[in-house]
């Protein structure tokens, strides 16, 4: 495992922001287990939690009007460091007003922040102008069985789909992801899953 310091790196045209390794599941398809880095960039594996100071540093080399998306998803689940990364959205705000904020996340907030007293979706909707869940799956088994959530109590499948309904009833932009590591059976109960719920569902395939 090589570690850095690498905050923000490029895929597909879009800066992505890596401000965490923490994340409390152990998803099956994780590109963590496959490689130190993502789509060859620099290793993800952090030394240190980023601060603030050192978060605005690296944005500060970037020309962040130029990318289509700024995505907080690095080596681990942002929503973990929650107060971190809303503050770090509005920053990026002020100093670029135009930028599109995406996050990717497991959805999974309230269980870690239950002091949020269920507001956590709420603060995650208006800080992003996209929210990408991962689904997974179109039931508990198939979630748990994918997810591998650690630690966290047996809802965890309807706490996720609670936080999409949150985000998508503040009028954010919220889409599901899979990734085809599910039967074909399975990816048709989540696309069943996420039209009863009115959500787009991306099917990704899984890179070894």
């Amino acid at each position: 495992m090589k570690k850095a310091m690498t905050l923000t790196y490029e895929t597909g045209g879009n800066l992505y922001l890596n401000v965490t390794n923490q994340c409390p599941c152990a998803c099956v398809f994780c590109i963590r287990k496959n490689d130190d880095g993502a789509y060859g960039s620099d290793p993800l594996w952090l030394e240190h939690e980023p601060t603030m100071e050192e978060m605005r540093s690296a944005l500060a080399e970037r020309d962040l009007t130029k990318y289509p998306e700024i995505v907080f998803c690095g080596y681990g689940e942002p929503t973990m460091r929650l107060d971190f990364i809303l503050e770090l959205a509005a920053y990026i705000r002020e100093v670029c007003p135009s930028a599109v904020l995406r996050i990717n996340t497991n959805g999974l907030t309230e269980l870690y922040y239950p002091e949020a007293n269920g507001t956590a979706a709420e603060r995650v909707a208006k800080a992003f102008d996209k929210v990408s869940i991962s689904l997974n799956g179109g039931n508990s088994e198939v979630y748990n069985r994918v997810t591998r959530p650690k630690g966290l109590p047996d809802n965890a499948f309807a706490t996720m789909l609670d936080f999409a309904k949150t985000c998508k009833a503040q009028g954010t932009d919220v889409v599901f992801t899979v990734v085809d590591v599910i039967s074909a059976e399975e990816i048709a109960e989540a696309q069943a899953q996420a039209d009863a719920l009115g959500i787009v569902l991306h099917i990704r395939a899984y890179i070894q």
